[in-house]
C-alpha cells in the first residue's frame, strides 16, 4: 500500500513506539480523538501517545486507504495486549502544514 509519506512515517514511528518521532508528525495545536477522550496540543498528544504505548503495546498494519477531500481515512489492523487482539480501526488523518492536524480513531 502506497500511504503519504506523513502518514508511513507516523505508522512507522508508531510501531516502533519511538513518542518522539510519532509527536514529530504533528502540528502543535493537533487534536486527537480516540476512545473517546480528546487529546490536544503537544504535551497532551505526548501523554496519550506514552499512555497509549505502555497500556496496549500495539503494532499497527495498514488494511487499506481512502483519500477524501479533507481527510485521509486509512483502516488499520491494531495488535497488542487487549482482548480481541487484533482489531481492526479505522484512522481519520486531516493534514495542515504538512503535518497531522486531527486524528480520529474509530471502529
Amino acid at each position: 500500500m502506497n500511504l503519504p509519506p506523513l502518514i508511513q512515517r507516523y505508522i512507522d514511528a508508531s510501531n516502533t513506539h519511538d513518542v518522539k518521532s510519532i509527536l514529530s508528525c504533528f502540528n502543535d495545536d493537533a487534536v486527537v480523538r480516540d476512545e473517546n477522550e480528546t487529546h490536544q496540543g503537544t504535551i497532551d498528544i505526548g501523554r496519550w501517545i506514552t499512555t497509549t504505548i505502555q497500556k496496549y503495546n500495539f503494532h499497527f498494519k495498514p488494511l487499506s486507504l481512502q483519500e477524501r477531500e479533507n481527510e485521509t481515512l486509512v483502516s488499520v489492523e491494531v495488535s497488542g495486549t487487549f482482548p480481541g487482539s487484533p482489531i481492526s480501526l479505522d484512522y481519520h488523518f486531516t493534514i495542515a502544514r504538512d503535518k497531522i492536524a486531527s486524528l480520529t480513531i474509530d471502529s
